[in-house]
Formats: structure tokens, sequence, C-alpha cells
């Protein structure tokens, strides 16, 4: 496998970050590109990546925030090319603005993306409209829980205005894209930790739809949220990614954390990025600096200690709401996992608003928020 990764600014001037030996633009398989979504459509990058990769496929994502090595970058598009050497790919997009039910990702995954070799899945989705919970259900039904699915929601910085995804295109929004990933000679490696705390009772949701929260006990979701938040009420929702939900379906669940996506005052409800479902627990988190840093290491060493081979690349997906807690500490999250694997794996990704990785016990995929979430591949 061999591997670049170019940074293109505001003048639509590239610089060559990082490359391999020997490797080949010509025979780019797979262009992983990303920047802000305001950024995106003021340059439209597409013409000038399909320069550099003209038989790749590109695909182009919002977000808030890109990764590359230990640094977070803003107001710039990273883009990471893959050559595979003795693997391949294949790719398909929908878009949920002209089809809303999710059921097709899943009919056109199951016709064009799944056979015998395919090792892995990766999903790069708008961040929206879509339901997580509704996306990462269909993808467990269609792969029968036996293909790993890693990726993420796409971001708009602090705006939750909209996002956008292109497929060998400019980005709009409503679309997803799904990778499939072929070959013996793939090795993936998968993990995710989250590093927040909870605090106060676990209560119990008493009345729900798919992902918007009306009731927890007796009383409205958002006033109960806003009397913790205190001061940092009148600034919902963004507020909110410092305090999301810690979520548990059923005492045999494991916690997985929720966050917020919008309120409506006058239904006094909140609507999340994954569903909520009635008759589940919540409690409140909140965020400590050094716990969530030392979660990006955890994450990258539960790889590290499973692994046989040296990892070439690590793709990571974080949470917008981490890279507002972690603030002017933010690069060292992404350190962490430089720490764990060393400065011979090249490093991508973005944070998002939503992150998607296997869980080891479904196999499949899980969505999480505020979590950080680390992929390695390597092509022995």
């Amino acid at each position: 496998m061999k591997l670049q990764q170019v940074i293109v600014d505001k003048d639509n001037l590239e610089t060559v970050l990082y490359s391999t030996d020997n490797f080949n633009s010509q025979k780019s398989n797979l262009v992983l590109a990303f920047g802000e979504r305001t950024f995106l459509e003021s340059l439209s990058p597409y013409k000038k990546l399909r320069a550099l990769y003209p038989n790749a496929q590109i695909v182009i994502c919002s977000t808030s925030g890109q990764i590359l090595n230990t640094n977070l970058v803003e107001n710039s598009l990273v883009a990471t090319s893959i050559q595979f050497e003795k693997s391949s790919i294949k790719v398909t997009e929908i878009d949920i603005l002209l089809n809303p039910d999710i059921k097709e990702l899943g009919n056109k995954i199951k016709g064009e993306l799944l056979s015998d070799d395919l090792k892995s899945i990766l999903i790069i989705s708008e961040g929206s409209f879509i339901n997580g919970t509704e996306l990462i259900n269909e993808l467990i039904f269609q792969t029968k829980k036996l293909v790993p699915i890693f990726g993420g929601l796409a971001g708009d910085e602090y705006n939750f205005e909209k996002t956008v995804v292109g497929l060998n295109r400019d980005a709009s929004p409503g679309k997803i894209v799904a990778i499939g990933f072929y070959g013996d000679a793939l090795h993936f490696g998968f993990g995710s930790e989250g590093g927040w705390s909870d605090f106060g009772p676990e209560r119990e949701v008493t009345h729900s739809d798919k992902n918007v929260l009306y009731k927890i006990g007796n009383r409205s979701a958002l006033e109960i949220y806003k009397e913790y938040l205190g001061k940092y009420a009148d600034e919902l929702p963004g507020s909110s990614l410092y305090f999301p939900l810690s979520m548990k379906e059923n005492q045999d669940s494991e916690p997985i954390v929720r966050t917020i996506l919008s309120i409506d005052e006058e239904k006094k409800s909140m609507t999340f990025a994954g569903n909520i479902p009635t008759g589940s627990t919540v409690r409140f988190m909140k965020g400590n600096i050094d716990k969530l840093i030392d979660a990006s290491y955890q994450a990258a060493e539960a790889i590290h200690t499973n692994q046989i081979h040296q990892p070439e690349l690590a793709f990571l997906v974080s949470c917008v709401g981490r890279k507002i807690v972690l603030g002017n500490r933010i690069e060292e999250e992404i350190e962490a996992v430089k720490e764990v694997f060393g400065d011979k794996i090249l490093v991508c990704g973005f944070y998002s608003y939503g992150e998607i990785s296997p869980n080891l016990n479904k196999v499949a995929c899980e969505l999480y928020n505020q979590t950080m979430t680390l992929t390695t591949i390597f092509e022995s």
C-alpha cells in the first residue's frame, strides 16, 4: 500500500505533506478529502483533486476540523490518497434528500458491495438529516453482522446548518457514500473510547420517538437538561456538546453516548444523532480533558496489542464535542495515537457529528457520539 497526503489552501494551491516511496498518483485507488463546509463550497476542490489523481475514487466530506498526522488543520482541505497493490475497492452512493428510505442504501450495499472477499466497509454520511441509528441498523441487517463497518457523519464546524458529501464530484447535501474494501492482503484494526464521566442519577426515558426525546421521568427532557446546564442553557444546542447523554437501552446494555443535534422550545424536545428508545435509561455526562486524551491512547493501544503487523494508515473520526471541550489541547488526542504506533504510520481523518465503529460484541458497527474512533489499515 502506497500513501500520499496533500493539503489544498484557499488559493487552490496544493502542498505534498507525505508520500511513500514509489507512490504513483496515476494508480491511486481512493482519495479521502476533508474540509470545512464553507471552505468546500468556496473552493469546489473536485477538479483539482481529479487532476492530481485521475483514476481514483474521490470522496469529499465536510467536517468540524481535519486531522493529519499529529495536527488539527482548519481552513484548508486535507486529502489522503491510497494506492493499493494487492487489494481493490468498490463504491456506491445514495441521496437521502431524493429518497429518504435508508433501505435504498442497504439494497445498494447488498447488490453492489457484498461478496465473499469483502473485508470492511467505510461509510461517509451526511450529518444533517440522517438518523444515525437507522443507518447502522440497516448496515448491520444487510451484512448480517459479519462485516466490520467504520466511518462517520459529516460535520459543519460549530454551525449545525448543513453538511455536504460528494463521490467523484464536489460535495453537496444529502449524500451517503459507502466504500467496500476487498482482498485477503488487507488487515484492519478497530478501537473506540470516550473518556467522559457520568454525573447525576440514572433516569428513565418515558416518551421518545426514534431520535427525538420528549420526556425523562414525568418532566420534559429539555427542562431537566436546562437545569443541569445552568449558565450554558442559553447557548443551546451548541453548549450541549459539553454535556452529552449516556444511554442504556436496557440494564444489560453497554452505555452509548448520544449528542444533541437540535432542540424544539415549543415541544420541549431534543433531537439526537441516534435513537433514544422509550424505556431506556440516561445519565448526564461531562468531560475531563485528561480523561478524553487518555481515551484516545487507550483506543490506539487496544489495536496495537492485538495486531501482528505495523499498520500503515490510521483513520481517525473524533467528535466535534471533544474538540470543543479539549480546546487548545485538541492535538494531544491525535498525538496520543502517534505515541502508540510511532512515526511510520500516516494519520488522517476528521471531526464529525457522529462516529461509526465496530462493536466487539456486535461485530458489525455501532453509532457513537463524543468518541474517538480509530481504524488502522495494513496491506501485507
